[in-house]
């Protein structure tokens, strides 16, 4: 069988067909490519389909290059989805002709073998394919140039596809010959061949694989011989290892600091873009290491200019953004240059003492000012590198940086100016301390260039003020707020789409920072940005709705008067109305209108039932979706990523489907959160609950975590529809108390403590189900804060409609109880908490002895109990006190921090 597969020779008819096939894939018709497709899948049917594809590929030399490689692509997608049922002669077929051929003439038909040999290679073929690394070596050796830098490239991708493979005892530890190996390799004479040997090794360092820690000194000399090589991709790769390096072994580098650190600074200023991107990655790096501060200290003078330098757009960059173009506004979006915008589903956390609700740390400001380059590039590494450095050296760094502010914000060249307001920017955060003095001078500075006549100053300068919102804020409001604010909305409606939305995205900062301070401005804000409504292209206007939604959980009820809501309410539902359900801007309008309908409250009651409505009808369809997909079998798909093939891939339906669902649930919590009772009409007559039920049993973690968070709110505003179903609800919340996923986890909790509020004494049968992995979380270490205070709420709440279940636990979790609700608010949470601890304590105040003095720390930091509940505190202290008697008590009270006795000696006579 074997030798008659060795023959196998393609039907010239078959042929012909897949040489017309080959030709129409390269049509951009899509109806044309969706045929493609099809036939392409009827193929798959035909065990020697791929011997053609790979005839073309390998021996067909009289056609174009083109349609060979795709042949091979299309080749490689079969791999990927259906290799396990090639016929075994069809698979030694293909690996032989790949070995043969890797040695191309073509460039490209040796990279399309190249990643046909690696796509094998990760099926799991390395094992069954002993021959392919040893011979791949071999091949190195070759006098014949093509056949090396063929080996060597596909070395390169099965180094960077299978890296952990290479390096287990699976295969029998083969990178202790191929490292060395290609260590030798660094000196040959081809820049080719230098740069794919660094890229082979570089696949090995973040992973500390052994082979090459062995190796390491010899690879650190090798890397410094190639230094200043006069290839750029040699360059590159040599900056990349050392970047690498510094976070896996520092150690070795330490001893040579000085002279990577000036080496580093010739390489961000290469020539070359790439290498100069590649050696700025250092400076991030570097910045993340404790030793920064002691072996940069003396270089910041020479390392500042070089990264304000690379902050400048080059003269590429302002042809791609069209800089000269000011005006733009009424040109339509081109739809591929939005980005797919990611829902944050709900997480419920608790208010602090001194600010508003917690926010996890956002990255949502960093540096992306200009997203439609390439996305990452010199200017924004030099910019991010500027911001960690002003966060290692903070005010140390303003010496080196304030000289060159003064020369760049001046000047009359807009590049240079525009990379002056950008530094501003950049070192915000670090150097704020130290930049004060200077604000009161540089703001209205600032302010005046939101006027400036380039529209990339006025979207930087947006995005610098924004940077220092917080210190406007902090100043009597008309000295900078209200002209901030007022430039801010004019640029809101500048005639240039990209100053509109970084005038957006930064107004949206100020709202947070600002929160009811722009109450007195409301109407002038409003009117703006319905204004903008009108005006707005498709992409700006998704950040329009962002900006809404922000003001609307800035300044909360005050929204809700009826001249706003005038102004608010039309435009957003007529957008409302215009969208169809299966489009992705209504992500965005939803959370806008969840925000709305919170802050409005019953302000929003004449425009939920339609909302409401089609809120649970995106839910009910996505299930029935769901289910259809579950059902139909996956079918094989066959998915092009080759540049030339303009399918949709498959793929792109499965995700979106669910985050219909998220955003509706998310919104029904919005709507029941703001409406409070007057949302039970609507449940009544709905199937909501039913719903929900299906909700919190998806697989997908986030549509859990919405689905309890709407538990929890309906729970709040109509219970005598949730109760019966509690029943059903109790055991899938006990399941979902896993700390591994802890937004799901988090609203699990909160729900579940909103619920014993309810339920009373009734909650008695479910405390069983969910008490134990409560108290666990709670003393689990690292758990994050949100998580614990919502544990810690739900305990007590357990504790006080079921004392006698919950109280014998106590002594296990008061400690941490205690620790993790001293930070947060006065508010009905945690009255009701602090109430079931009280009762707890009551019932088996031995728990609660050993830890006492945490106890009373928790006590001390309620501003303003309720009487009963202050009487509750009194009668445990003083209880305590006569119990040990005086002599302890002052004994056991010596140890308390001065600001602690006084408080309880205050408040409650202790």
């Amino acid at each position: 069988k074997n030798k008659m597969e060795c023959e196998w020779k393609p039907d010239e008819q078959g042929l012909q067909q897949i040489l017309q096939l080959l030709k129409e894939s390269q049509s951009p018709d899509t109806s044309t490519q969706r045929s493609v497709q099809q036939k392409l899948e009827q193929l798959n049917q035909y065990p020697d389909f791929n011997n053609y594809l790979i005839f073309v590929l390998t021996k067909l030399k009289s056609e174009d290059e083109p349609t060979r490689s795709l042949s091979g692509l299309i080749l490689k997608n079969n791999v990927k989805a259906h290799y396990q049922n090639f016929p075994n002669g069809v698979s030694d077929f293909i690996k032989n002709e790949c070995l043969q051929n890797i040695g191309d003439s073509s460039p490209l038909i040796r990279a399309t073998v190249g990643i046909l040999i690696t796509t094998i290679a990760s099926k799991g073929e390395l094992q069954n394919w002993p021959e392919l690394l040893p011979k791949l070596c071999t091949l190195l050796d070759s006098e014949d140039y093509n056949t090396c830098e063929g080996a060597f490239g596909a070395l390169q991708k099965i180094c960077e596809d299978s890296a952990e493979i290479l390096d287990s005892d699976i295969l029998d530890r083969p990178l202790n010959i191929m490292i060395p190996k290609f260590l030798q390799f660094f000196k040959h004479n081809s820049p080719k061949i230098r740069s794919h040997a660094i890229a082979c090794v570089n696949q090995f360092i973040i992973s500390r694989t052994q082979a090459l820690m062995l190796h390491i000194d010899a690879f650190i000399e090798n890397l410094f011989a190639l230094a200043t090589d006069d290839e750029p991709e040699v360059r590159k790769n040599v900056c990349r290892a050392l970047v690498m390096l510094l976070e896996v072994r520092m150690d070795r580098l330490l001893p040579h600091m000085h002279n990577i650190i000036e080496y580093m600074l010739q390489r961000t200023q290469d020539q070359d873009e790439n290498v100069a991107l590649e050696a700025c990655e250092f400076w991030l790096t570097l910045a993340e290491q404790p030793v920064c501060k002691d072996v940069l200290c003396g270089h910041l003078s020479q390392l500042t200019p070089v990264l304000v330098n690379g902050m400048k757009y080059s003269e590429i960059d302002i042809i791609l953004l069209k800089g000269d173009v000011e005006e733009d506004e009424a040109i339509p979006d081109n739809e591929q240059d939005i980005r797919p915008r990611f829902h944050r589903s709900r997480t419920v956390a608790q208010q602090h003492e001194g600010d508003g609700i917690e926010e996890e740390d956002d990255d949502d400001e960093d540096l992306d000012d200009d997203d439609t380059i390439s996305d990452w590039n010199l200017r924004k590494c030099s910019a991010a590198a500027l911001d960690v450095l002003a966060n290692v050296f903070r005010d140390d760094l303003l010496l080196h940086i304030l000289p060159l502010l003064k020369e760049l914000l001046f000047h009359p060249d807009w590049v240079i100016k525009e990379s002056g307001i950008l530094v501003l920017g950049a070192i915000a955060e670090g150097c704020m301390q130290g930049m004060i003095p200077y604000l009161p001078e540089l703001i209205p500075h600032l302010v005046q260039c939101l006027s400036d006549k380039k529209a990339l100053v006025r979207s930087i300068t947006c995005w610098t003020l924004s940077r220092y919102a917080h210190w406007v804020v902090s100043q009597p409001p008309d000295t900078y707020l209200k002209p901030l604010m007022t430039e801010l909305l004019k640029r809101i409606l500048d005639s240039n789409k990209r100053v509109q939305e970084a005038a957006c995205s930064a107004f949206a900062t100020l709202e947070e920072e600002a929160c009811t301070e722009l109450v007195p401005y409301l109407a002038y804000i409003l009117d703006t940005l319905v204004f903008a409504f009108s005006k707005y292209q498709h992409k700006n206007l998704l950040i329009l709705y962002d900006a809404i939604g922000t003001l609307a959980d800035s300044v909360g009820h005050h929204l809700n008067k009826p001249e706003y809501i005038q102004m608010l309410m039309p435009p957003l539902i007529q957008k409302w109305n215009q969208l169809k359900d299966e489009d992705k801007d209504l992500f965005p309008l939803l959370e806008c209108l969840s925000s709305v309908a919170t802050a409005l409250q019953s302000g929003f009651l004449p425009y939920c039932e339609p909302v409401y409505q089609r809120c649970v009808n995106l839910v009910q369809k996505t299930l029935a979706q769901a289910m259809l997909k579950s059902e139909a079998s996956d079918g094989s798909r066959l998915a092009c990523h080759s540049r030339r093939l303009h399918h949709t891939q498959p793929n792109q339906y499965e995700a979106p489907d669910k985050d219909f669902m998220i955003v509706a649930l998310d919104l029904l919590s919005g709507l029941a959160e703001g409406l409070g009772g007057n949302i039970e009409q609507l449940v009544a007559r709905s199937n909501i609950l039913t719903l929900m039920y299906q909700c919190m049993q998806d697989k997908m973690p986030e549509v859990r975590q919405s689905s309890f968070a709407l538990l929890g709110d309906l729970t709040k505003a109509c219970f005598q529809h949730v109760k019966p179903c509690i029943v059903d609800f109790m055991p899938i919340l006990g399941t979902n108390l896993n700390p591994e996923l802890i937004s799901v986890c988090n609203n699990a909790t909160w729900a579940i403590g909103e619920i014993s509020i309810q339920m009373g004494a009734e909650m008695q049968p479910y405390i069983a189900m969910v008490l134990h992995q409560l108290v666990e979380i709670i003393n689990r270490p690292n758990t994050p804060k949100t998580l614990l205070e919502n544990t810690a709420i739900t305990i007590g709440r357990l504790g006080y409609v079921c004392p006698q279940e919950v109280a014998p636990m106590l002594q296990q979790f008061i400690r941490p109880w205690c620790t993790s609700l001293r930070n947060i608010r006065d508010n009905e949470e945690k009255d009701s908490a602090f109430r079931g601890i009280c009762t707890m304590i009551s019932v088996n105040p031995g728990g609660v002895v050993q830890d006492f003095i945490f106890f009373c720390d928790a006590v001390a930091s309620w501003v303003n109990p309720k009487d009963d509940l202050r009487d509750m505190f009194c009668k445990i202290l003083h209880g305590f006190k006569n119990q040990v008697g005086d002599e302890n008590w002052r004994r056991f009270s010596d140890q308390f921090p001065l600001p602690l006795k006084e408080r309880l000696a205050a408040f409650y006579g202790v």
